[in-house]
């Protein structure tokens, strides 16, 4: 892919400066120096002289400037040089833009809507998964944050908007489906589809609560789906009672729903005492209590143990 380079040129400003010459880092060096003034080859190829210009931009040394800082290296000059200097710089192109996209998500088809114009500096041109901007799948399109890195540099911020279309699979609600309870296979329905990328396909949508009601027909979009509660209320849950290294297995019935986690009522079915406990796993609850005492393994049994 051939780029255009734009390097940053300019006039002599005097006898002693014929061009800017371009530097790559975000510091003059003395190697740098000595294009412009050979007697800086004396000189640490590596010293830092100076801040180098922004990307595209140029910055002069002036005869006063130059020779006090040849006085500050013990170097001698003719009178009146002057140094220049610019940081070359590049355009994007589509093509480009588009090749970086597709290695950061190559399964998707994508159109390149807008990017960024100005010019960047050399270098590798990125945009991370994390640069999408977030929303819902049917939005479109949708502004991609990348970066030109640069080997010891900061990186330079670059934008493009794109549209992402896959060809894939969605579901679709066949009835109404209300919140908080798992989704079942007979109320959706799946169907292929072009478009955005990011619906669930079946697999991601059995077994999940919806989050909020969805009417017969939608399509189904991910955040309207929370992953299935370990524990449902109503269910028979083990509940395990922890004392140090002492266990004492019991029954109980939820009062609520919950993930891992989550702290939930559960009733004791032999006196209908409720107490509260942490969800653990699929059906298990856990709560602590000292084992030590006698009456604490009454009250734990007898659903005390708040």
């Amino acid at each position: 892919m051939t780029l255009r380079i734009i390097l940053v040129l300019v006039a002599a400003l005097a006898p002693g400066s014929a061009q800017c010459w371009p530097v790559s880092g975000d510091r003059i060096l003395a190697q740098d120096m000595s294009h412009a003034v050979p007697a800086f080859a004396a000189m640490a190829p590596y010293l830092e002289l100076g801040y180098a210009p922004a990307p595209g931009a140029r910055r002069t040394y002036g005869a006063v400037e130059l020779a006090r800082l040849a006085r500050r290296y013990g170097l001698a000059l003719e009178p009146g040089m002057e140094a220049c200097f610019a940081r070359p710089v590049e355009t994007l192109t589509r093509e480009r833009v588009a090749a970086a996209l597709l290695t950061a998500m190559p399964a998707v088809r994508m159109e390149v809507l807008e990017f960024s114009h100005q010019p960047v500096p050399p270098g590798e041109l990125r945009f991370p998964l994390s640069g999408l901007s977030a929303g819902r799948p049917s939005e479109s399109p949708r502004l991609w944050q990348g970066a030109v890195s640069r080997p010891g540099q900061a990186d330079f911020p670059v934008w493009a908007r794109v549209r992402l279309r896959v060809s894939g699979k969605r579901t679709i609600a066949v009835e109404a489906l209300p919140a908080g309870r798992p989704i079942l296979r007979a109320e959706v329905r799946e169907e292929t589809y072009e478009g955005p990328p990011g619906l669930p396909d079946l697999s991601h949508v059995l077994g999940r609560t919806a989050r909020r009601p969805i009417p017969a027909g939608a399509v189904i979009e991910p955040e309207w789906l929370d992953a299935p509660a370990d524990v449902t209320r109503g269910e028979r849950v083990q509940v395990e009672v922890r004392s140090g290294r002492t266990r004492l297995l019991l029954e109980g019935e939820a009062q609520s729903s919950g993930r891992r986690g989550a702290v939930i009522g559960v009733r004791n079915p032999a006196n209908g005492k409720v107490f509260r406990a942490t969800v653990a796993d699929r059906g298990r609850v856990t709560l602590a209590a000292d084992l030590r005492d006698p009456a604490a393994i009454a009250a734990a049994r007898e659903g005390d143990t708040r």
